[in-house]
């Protein structure tokens, strides 16, 4: 078992799953015997590698390989230049109200200061600290065009060490790397996809996954599984159309499991976030 487990990410993902962390963990028990010794288990859409990190965790003899499509263990490498370029930017707003709209003249000398930063930018990291909730950008320069607030972090983030430890990482479409374990029967597919029609502007590759990707990816899900979604997801509406009309497939989603919980995102916006899974 890993010597640490991380709660979170080690650096800001929008929608890490932290908050299903427990919920994962009993039905990854429920599902994976032991350690885990003989068995796969593939996280199709990796994102922040929190739940390749917990199944490892719970699982440390179990192959456990974290798609990282999205290049987050390259941020974690760069973690340094994160923290400097922090340390920058809380300098530029020591006098200026934490939570407070940034007025044109202290946004400028923002927007300089990350202009003329000589090392690694993270873009998820200058949103969490610069955007309102919920807000988003899809690089750098949309970023500076936006209005700001001052929720730069207080402190550096530590060191990722371990984080990704033990894991076999890739980076490849789920439509060439689902096929090379659907029929390892021993192989427990974590599914975490784009919301349908969700325009992917807050991961490094863009575009939308929309109702195409969505049947296609579904012609690969089998047992056991576990898959995420929410109000926001056809994935609910999906299977019970697909069950309820018999549909090609619907043996392998007759009985699916659902753990539901509540997220809010804002003052404004919340919804339920759904675990799904089959044995």
């Amino acid at each position: 078992m890993a010597k640490k487990m991380h709660s979170k990410a080690p650096l800001p993902f929008i929608g890490q799953k932290r908050a299903f962390l427990n919920q994962f963990a009993t039905v990854l028990h429920q599902i994976i015997p032991d350690d885990g010794d003989g068995w796969t288990i593939l996280d199709a859409f990796g994102g922040s590698g929190l739940l390749s990190h917990a199944a490892k965790h719970h699982k440390p003899a179990a192959r456990v390989i974290y798609n990282d499509y999205d290049g987050y263990a390259e941020r974690l490498r760069h973690i340094p230049d994160i923290n400097r370029l922090r340390r920058i930017l809380e300098d530029v707003l020591r006098h200026h109200p934490r939570g407070v709209h940034l007025k044109t003249a202290k946004r400028a000398e923002v927007v300089a200061a990350i202009r003329a930063f000589d090392g690694y930018t993270d873009l998820n990291c200058l949103i969490s600290w610069l955007l309102f909730s919920g807000n988003q950008a899809s690089s750098i320069e949309e970023l500076c065009g936006k209005h700001m607030y001052h929720a730069v972090r207080r402190s550096d983030f530590p060191a990722a060490d371990g984080y990704l430890d033990g894991l076999e990482i890739t980076r490849e479409s789920y439509t060439t790397l689902l096929p090379q374990h659907t029929a390892n029967p021993r192989c427990l597919l974590i599914l975490d996809p784009p919301y349908i029609c969700t325009m992917q502007g807050a991961y490094k590759q863009q575009g939308y996954f929309g109702m195409v990707e969505f049947l296609r990816l579904m012609l690969h899900v089998r047992p056991p599984f576990i898959f995420f979604s929410s109000t926001r997801s056809e994935l609910p509406a999906y299977l019970q159309l697909v069950i309820g009309d018999r549909l090609a497939g619907w043996e392998r989603f007759i009985d699916y499991q659902t753990i539901s919980i509540n997220t809010v995102l804002n003052s404004t916006a919340r919804y339920e976030d759904n675990l799904i899974y089959k044995c």
